[in-house]
């Protein structure tokens, strides 16, 4: 056995080859991640700078809501006929707008009323546009006289006619701005609120040419809203 050489065994068996495979985009994952937290960083910095920004103007400025008021409203006619279907009206209104803010004055840029009876629309008057001062009371004034196309099913219709037994009738104001905003020097955009009153008119009927009240207009709050 001593005498056996090397070759007696074979040849030397070479280790086994370790294959690693490369990941595929490893560097590309890093730098794409640090991107994406480098835009969330800076997103969440404008939101919290704005946020101050915001807090502050409030802080400064305490916007408070304008107050609305329909302080008069006169019906003289509102006759409805169901073969055609038409409404036949003369209203008015007198409507206060309030701007009880001390430092911020408002464009009314327009205006526009429109009288709602049973979810219809039956006329649309623009208005003139003004600008109101700080802490100030101006005063609007529409008048809607015709004819219009009103259809109304027969509950509708029925309402309709206890309403004119008791000579008070059921009619919505609604009044659509665009605004301005103004602090000092500076403007804001325009934006869209609407006015919203729900109101109860009495009928004023004429007999041998004087005015007989079917009661006594209650001046009336709007609500406010965007």
């Amino acid at each position: 056995m001593s005498n056996l050489n090397g070759a007696y065994y074979g040849p030397a068996v070479p280790p086994p080859k370790s294959y690693h495979r490369p990941s595929r985009g490893g560097g590309c994952g890093c730098c794409c991640g640090c991107i994406f937290n480098l835009i969330f960083k800076l997103i969440l910095t404008i939101i919290f700078v704005v946020g101050i920004a915001v807090f502050l103007f409030w802080l400064i400025v305490r916007p408070n809501r304008v107050k609305v008021h329909v302080t008069d409203a006169t019906l003289t006619q509102f006759n409805y006929t169901t073969n055609n279907n038409n409404l036949h009206y003369n209203l008015s209104f007198n409507v206060t707008i309030r701007n009880p803010n001390k430092r911020l004055g408002i464009y009314y840029d327009h205006i526009e009323a429109q009288p709602f009876y049973q979810d219809a629309r039956f006329d649309s008057k623009v208005l003139e546009p003004f600008y109101q001062g700080h802490k100030t009371t101006n005063e609007l004034n529409a008048a809607f006289n015709g004819q219009h196309l009103v259809v109304l099913n027969a509950d509708q219709v029925s309402e309709l006619n206890k309403e004119k037994s008791e000579g008070v009738y059921d009619i919505e104001l609604k009044i659509y701005l665009r605004i301005r905003f103004k602090l000092g020097k500076l403007k804001t955009g325009k934006l869209k609120p609407k006015i919203e009153c729900d109101l109860r008119v009495p009928l004023t009927t004429s007999t041998n040419g004087n005015s007989v009240p079917g009661g006594g207009f209650q001046t009336t709050k709007c609500d406010w809203g965007y």
